[in-house]
């Protein structure tokens, strides 16, 4: 008799569990299936953040940006991540879209290790590898801080050399650019490489007016998720926020994520942990004004091709905390 009861208990258990795994909506996510915010996905999955925060999350790996893009657009999935600028564009050309913050990690210039080089006027004359096409943001905010900062036209002084994040790391360590110019965990790993930070995108941003702890990056969801599933947000803003702060603080977690981040060395490691913990953005709500700032500037610098009809940030493109 007590083996019955004791079984139906556990059976009630089981049920009782699996049941309450029904009730939470899934949230899915197409992300590049190499890129570091996988680091983040992981912790909220395997943390149990996701359950605790009243969802289950479902991770798609896609093999390029544009594909998270297009699934995301075609109803594929609910969340993937960009930046948000191109939020703000979509916006202003009818998308109800909107940006939750996850980084404000942002890359900068290395140069070689044995390079002379003490600013971006010593790079005249050699060839600058950059991540990215001719509209990459990083590389308009280096141009503008060299042509006003320091009165040197460094898109007509070097040679640019445009390709893939891999391909301008491989390049790049292997001493065959005056300088490159590349994403966050890239630049940490060239870092711990041997090369030398020469310019952080940060520090010229911060020198043309505008502010580093703007985040960049983030989770893009649609505007009518936010309306009708509050709290499906909600729940994926809270989980995001408790992975950040477990990475943050624990080392542990870290080592558990490590398998997951192609870090060849101890420096590639200890480079990359950093780097992320850099890039965690303030809590509260993003400054507007200093976000207006920076799409005034890309907007010059890069034009309709960049930021389309959006020359002023449009009303709701961050997803702000309620009062």
């Amino acid at each position: 008799m007590l083996a019955r009861s004791l079984a139906g208990a556990v059976l009630a258990l089981v049920t009782g569990i699996a049941a309450q795994a029904q009730d939470r909506p899934t949230l899915t996510a197409s992300v590049l299936k190499f890129g570091t915010v996988n680091w983040e996905l992981t912790t909220i999955r395997e943390n149990g953040l996701d359950a605790a925060n009243g969802f289950a999350l479902e991770v798609n790996g896609v093999a390029s940006g544009s594909a998270s893009e297009i699934a995301f657009q075609g109803g594929e999935a609910d969340v993937f991540v960009s930046d948000w600028l191109w939020v703000a564009r979509q916006r202003a050309s009818g998308r109800d879209y909107v940006f939750i913050p996850y980084s404000r990690a942002v890359g900068g210039v290395m140069v070689p290790e044995g390079s002379d080089a003490q600013g971006l006027p010593d790079l005249a004359g050699g060839r600058i590898g950059i991540a990215g096409g001719p509209l990459d943001k990083s590389w308009l905010i280096l141009q503008a801080y060299s042509r006003r900062e320091l009165g040197f036209d460094l898109k007509g002084e070097t040679e640019q050399v445009f390709g893939a994040p891999p391909l301008i790391f491989k390049t790049a360590t292997g001493g065959d650019f005056a300088g490159a110019i590349n994403y966050w965990h890239y630049m940490a790993k060239m870092e711990a490489g041997g090369m030398r930070r020469l310019v952080d995108i940060a520090t010229a941003a911060e020198a043309l007016g505008l502010d580093p702890d703007t985040p960049l990056l983030g989770y893009v969801v649609r505007g009518e998720m936010v309306v009708e599933r509050p709290e499906l947000v909600e729940g994926l803003v809270a989980a995001s926020r408790e992975a950040k702060e477990l990475l943050a603080s624990s080392d542990t977690a870290w080592e558990d994520l490590r398998p997951h981040m192609n870090a060849e060395t101890d420096e590639e490691f200890e480079a990359l942990k950093a780097g992320y913990r850099a890039g965690i953005p303030p809590k509260g709500p993003v400054d507007l004004d200093a976000a207006n700032a920076m799409l005034s500037l890309m907007a010059e610098l890069g034009g309709e091709e960049l930021v389309g009809q959006a020359t002023e940030l449009p009303e709701g493109t961050f997803l702000q905390p309620a009062d």
